[in-house]
């Protein structure tokens, strides 16, 4: 991992370590294929209730994906509709 993480400077410690083992989890859907649904989903309700407004989730997913080539907003999506078991992301996979 040569990149860093969308981390807004007004954060509490909590919540940067709180968004930082969100993308942690994007990352091992792609690299470790080891994350399971309900991982992501708790991680990205606790995310959501740091990063309430849309567009500013949109802003850090883009930001997070123009660094890293992984899609966010897939991987939510992908564990959403699965409801459980482990993810199976591959770069550039919607």
């Amino acid at each position: 991992m040569n990149y860093h993480y969308p981390i807004d400077e007004t954060w509490s410690k909590q919540e940067i370590v709180d968004v930082v083992h969100f993308f942690s989890a994007i990352e091992k859907a792609y690299e470790k294929n080891t994350t399971t649904c309900e991982e992501i989903m708790v991680a990205y309700k606790r995310f959501k209730q740091i990063v309430p407004s849309k567009s500013e989730e949109k802003r850090i997913f883009a930001e997070f994906q123009q660094a890293s080539g992984y899609s966010s907003y897939y991987v939510v999506k992908h564990a959403n509709n699965q409801k459980n078991g482990v993810i199976v992301m591959k770069k550039g996979n919607s």
